[in-house]
């Protein structure tokens, strides 16, 4: 039974990295991208995370959606992008109680679907917790007309993919902000991969989280442009421009989670890796678990996609840091209505 879960893991990969790929060649540098690049790094080289991630506290207007009557902020990016419909931060809120301790759930990259996380949602609002999911740049009601959902997150367009990460980190702070203003005082954080990445950032410069639970999160940035099946095109394009490993590691205290510590500390993160993960490797995160003293790995065999991982991440998050949630009845279970996801 085992060699035939890898098989299927590692042929779903494979299916997945190749539909990758087949989006990024949509996506071509000129011949400037080095310099633009170059002068990126120039201007941001010698910033804190503090002051790269600094945000002015916003006041989102809010609307009701149709037909489940939840409502939904939305507010201006502090990043604009040049995209109108990106440049327009979205959230979805489940509210038990106003004030309640609040989870910020963060989507893989090209999720296509939310019913999970609505799923989840309600879960953790049976517990009394919040829940907010959160339409992460290029993503859903953000994506500019003429693309294809998450496609525009991750290009050969490094400046672009800083920027869309630096967007996401800030528009949740500002969430954050926002939701202490109606008296929330603490936090959770539900992260899958490319959510995962920018959640990692976030809690570099948030501290007030009770658990963050981040699922194949993308952590050894080099290691997934430079050698991981699912860049093949992008690296292609960066060496095409004499883009160098060396360039783009000049952002690796801003971007790159291996260089950042958890503000609100690491014992109250959960790690969580597919056994044959050739996306986010299990060793990465392995390596981030130790770099990370103090927080929880769960290893789990699959690769980067599939629904094992949420449920054993679930699992231990009641037994250890959220004791008071109840297992979910049947129509609530993670996974019971997919989301078919580009996990990265």
């Amino acid at each position: 039974m085992k060699p035939l879960r890898r098989h299927y893991a590692r042929t779903l990969d494979f299916a997945m990295c190749a539909l990758m790929n087949g989006m990024q060649r949509r996506h071509r540098l000129d011949t400037g991208s080095r310099s633009a690049l170059e002068a990126y790094m120039d201007e941001c080289e010698g910033l804190t995370p503090a002051q790269y991630f600094a945000v002015a506290p916003v006041e989102p207007g809010e609307e009701t959606e149709r037909g489940s009557g939840l409502p939904i902020l939305r507010w201006d990016t502090p990043r604009p992008s040049g995209y109108p419909a990106n440049d327009r931060a979205h959230a979805l809120l489940f509210m038990a109680n106003r004030g309640a301790p609040t989870v910020l759930m963060l989507h893989a990259l090209a999720s296509l679907a939310d019913r999970g996380y609505r799923a989840l949602g309600r879960r953790f609002n049976a517990a009394g917790w919040n829940a907010c999911f959160v339409h992460l740049p290029y993503h859903y009601s953000r994506v500019p007309p003429g693309c294809r959902n998450g496609e525009l997150a991750i290009t050969p367009d490094l400046v672009r993919t800083a920027e869309g990460l630096r967007q996401g980190v800030n528009e949740l702070r500002q969430l954050m902000m926002w939701l202490r203003g109606q008296g929330v005082d603490e936090f959770g954080l539900w992260a899958t991969s490319y959510g995962g990445w920018i959640g990692a950032l976030l809690l570099g410069v948030e501290s007030d989280f009770r658990f963050a639970v981040l699922q194949a999160p993308i952590v050894d940035i080099s290691q997934v442009i430079w050698e991981s099946p699912a860049s093949r095109h992008l690296r292609a394009e960066l060496t095409s421009r004499d883009i160098t490993r060396a360039l783009v590691e000049r952002m690796e205290h801003l971007a790159f989670p291996m260089n950042v510590q958890p503000a609100c500390g690491a014992e109250r993160v959960i790690l969580a890796a597919g056994v044959w993960d050739e996306v986010s490797r299990a060793e990465d995160i392995a390596t981030l678990h130790r770099r990370w003293s103090g927080s929880t790995i769960l290893t789990v065999e699959q690769g980067h996609f599939g629904y094992q991982m949420e449920e054993a991440c679930f699992r231990h998050l009641q037994a250890h840091l959220l004791r008071e949630i109840p297992a979910a009845p049947n129509d609530l279970r993670i996974g019971s209505e997919p989301d078919t996801t580009f996990l990265i």
